[in-house]
């Protein structure tokens, strides 16, 4: 599909677990189709961007990008400039108007059609735009070129039925529509028998899985099914949206021993009249009643949330209600957001919209105090012994204090020392590698991370630890199968080879 000469790509993302996940897909789908990722040092020949509407100045940030490739796009009229995403889905026509150096437009519906778009525009030498209001091809029908060895995203439904006045997801991703469960066990099989020892499970609202066949209770079903799966040793999931959270998915989740005791279930706020303006069927007390049934269930469980600052109309009084609910609630994090006009959401063309100042103001006292919870939270674990999956990236300072880091079960992350323990000869902790597994114990906690720099008690090799020392990461072909149910019968080895609300 392309010339002879190999051509290079680069993708580069903005948003969230969604977008980070379709990004894979973009990047199987391009190398199927011949390319190959650019080198650190080099300038691509296509570079793809996969946009975001949800957070602040998204189009600022696209646009001034484009810009910039301007120059080099009048210096090489070879190299091609794709658009995807939500604000792609958004903006349609108006991209290559603002920028006609641009080649490809495609929607958050057709991911697939990209090769082709990026070939009719180099035969035809003008730009492809094609957006589609409904889905074409699941996204799991994509091949994914996965930049892990030891963990991967597996997308369980995209779209969205909630109708929040701040989000403008439902109109870009469309309603909720729900993949097969067996093409989602084979998936996460197919994953597991490459090496990779952990999975998170990816929809706008994961625990309305199910809506399309009829069975409220496949989520939880799914949760036990993965449970099933040997070699799988982590299993999580975001987000699932307060008002659909069941009982039966608190017992999968405690009674699974591979699926984490990490939640990540957002609030947006604290004050009920506020998330009644927000349309989120929800109130406050029903949120803290979940935690703590989850916490009932599983004490050790690490909650995080989303929170919005400022929404409009929220007085004094509506913003102490979400002080008090997130001293109540003992969040181990929280991801704050200072709220902003998103066109094309109801919020948008509501009265009382509320003074960046002041919004400011709220914005830095509720850091503080999830800050300050944060760190109470994370005291609490010292001298205790964690579990750490090492990862990459995680540690931005590990080069100069000489330690690595990974993520907890709980999903904390901990930065650790790699000094070996004396009293067991199998920890050699200088061979570490990102994917592998070791053991130790808390010494200090921090607002934002676990420091444990004593010794490693054990360290185990993994599959996905020799595969990103061969500099090897996962590279899966479509799956696709048929549908069975999720039940308890054993799961048959997988035939194909190996945005939060």
């Amino acid at each position: 599909m392309v010339d002879q000469a190999v051509k290079t790509y680069q993708v580069k993302t903005y948003g969230c677990q969604m977008n980070v996940h379709d990004s894979e897909r973009i990047g199987g789908l391009l190398e199927e189709a011949g390319y190959v990722p650019v080198a650190a040092d080099a300038a691509p020949d296509l570079v793809v961007f996969n946009t975001c509407a949800v957070r602040e100045n998204a189009d600022n940030k696209l646009y001034g990008n484009l810009s910039h490739l301007a120059p080099a796009k009048r210096e090489n009229p070879d190299m091609q400039i794709a658009v995807g995403g939500c604000l792609a889905q958004k903006d349609r026509g108006e991209i290559v108007k603002r920028a006609p150096w641009v080649d490809a437009v495609f929607g958050t519906h057709n991911i697939g059609s990209l090769p082709v778009l990026l070939e009719r525009a180099r035969h035809n030498q003008e730009a492809e735009v094609e957006i589609l209001e409904t889905l074409e091809t699941f996204p799991s029908a994509l091949p994914t070129k996965r930049d892990s060895t030891y963990s991967g995203w597996v997308s369980i439904s995209v779209g969205c039925n909630n109708t929040c006045t701040f989000c403008i997801v439902p109109s870009l991703r469309g309603k909720e529509k729900d993949r097969r469960p067996g093409e989602i066990l084979a998936e996460v099989q197919a994953l597991v028998d490459e090496g990779v020892s952990e999975v998170t499970l990816l929809g706008q609202n994961v625990n309305t899985y199910g809506v399309e066949f009829g069975d409220k209770l496949a989520f939880g079903k799914l949760l036990r099914a993965c449970g099933q799966i040997e070699g799988l040793e982590r299993v999580r999931f975001t987000s699932p949206h307060p008002k659909n959270f069941t009982d039966d998915v608190i017992a999968a989740m405690a009674e699974t021993p591979n699926v984490c005791h990490s939640l990540h279930m957002p609030l947006q706020s604290g004050s009920d009249k506020v998330l009644k303006e927000m349309r989120r069927s929800y109130r406050s007390e029903k949120y803290l009643g979940i935690i703590d049934d989850v916490r009932k269930a599983m004490p050790d469980a690490a909650i995080t949330t989303d929170i919005i600052v400022g929404f409009p109309g929220e007085t004094e009084e509506d913003f102490q209600a979400t002080l008090d609910v997130v001293e109540q609630a003992r969040f181990s994090s929280a991801f704050t957001f200072q709220y902003s006009i998103r066109p094309g959401t109801p919020a948008a063309t509501m009265e009382d919209q509320i003074p960046k100042a002041v919004v400011q103001e709220r914005y830095e006292r509720l850091v503080a105090l999830q800050e300050r919870v944060s760190w109470e939270e994370n005291r609490k674990l010292e001298g205790t012994e964690v579990e750490v999956l090492v990862t990459v990236g995680d540690g931005r300072k590990d080069a100069a204090t000489g330690r690595l880091s990974g993520r907890a079960r709980d999903g904390r992350l901990v930065h650790f020392n790699v000094t070996p323990s004396a009293t067991d000869p199998t920890g050699n902790a200088e061979g570490v590698r990102p994917g592998d597994v070791i053991t130790t114990v808390v010494t200090y906690g921090a607002p934002h991370h676990l420091v444990a720099d004593g010794e490693v008690l054990t360290h185990r090799a993994t599959k996905a630890g020799d595969a990103w020392a061969a500099g090897r990461a996962t590279k899966l072909p479509g799956v696709s199968l048929g549908m069975p149910g999720i039940g308890r019968k054993p799961l048959p080895k997988a035939e194909t080879p190996g945005c939060a609300c």
